[in-house]
């Protein structure tokens, strides 16, 4: 079967919960989403090769092309944690801390300070060993995950240890740093909460 969505204009995460409504409702091979931006077009691309589509973009005017494929043999049951995320080398004795940082200083008070306080603690982060599982970065998180960052290093360095690094779509666009996402992978409300509900702890910083 082929379905056809129209996503343009829905807030995050609404054109990725249109795409698994979608997916629920009925078997597909072939989907076309319609999207408007470049986070949307990135987390509907993520979550149908999740799925075990092939995924193509396009330009049709102004608005984004998403078009799928999924061979007959493909399953249809990967849980969103899976797949579009990899694996990691973590233990699986390992506990599932998931750090989601949502400003860009630490703390009330002198924001110079925040700022350094908190480039620290993500430099400081690797003291948690295999226990750190997701770095999540939402409002004025983000800037710390574009270019110019003070701590692109570390973030990479995370990253190739099998950190999963999250940026909010949202977020980005809001203060126009799309383009300029240099580390992780951009994301949107609901891989957040799915993580949310899959770590064994959660730690907000912001």
């Amino acid at each position: 079967m082929h379905k056809t969505l129209d996503a343009r204009q829905l807030a995050c995460p609404g054109p990725v919960l249109q795409v698994k409504e979608a997916l629920e409702a009925g078997p597909v091979k072939t989907m076309e989403v319609v999207v408007d931006n470049e986070a949307a077009r990135e987390n509907v691309s993520r979550f149908l090769q999740s799925r075990g589509f092939t995924v193509e973009a396009s330009m049709r005017g102004e608005d984004l092309i998403v078009a799928a494929h999924r061979a007959e043999a493909a399953r249809q049951d990967i849980p969103l944690d899976a797949g579009e995320r990899g694996s990691s080398p973590v233990s699986s004795a390992a506990r599932k801390i998931m750090v989601v940082v949502a400003a860009d200083a630490m703390g009330r008070g002198d924001h110079a300070l925040g700022t350094k306080l908190l480039i620290n603690y993500v430099k400081t982060l690797k003291e948690m060993g295999p226990d750190l599982w997701r770095l999540v970065f939402i409002n004025g998180g983000v800037t710390l995950t574009v270019t110019g960052s003070p701590v692109l290093d570390e973030l990479r360095a995370y990253e190739r240890s099998g950190v999963v690094i999250l940026a909010c779509g949202t977020c980005l666009e809001h203060f126009g740093l799309t383009a300029d996402k240099q580390v992780g992978q951009t994301t949107n409300m609901l891989d957040i909460v799915t993580a949310m509900q899959l770590a064994d702890s959660v730690i907000t910083i912001g």
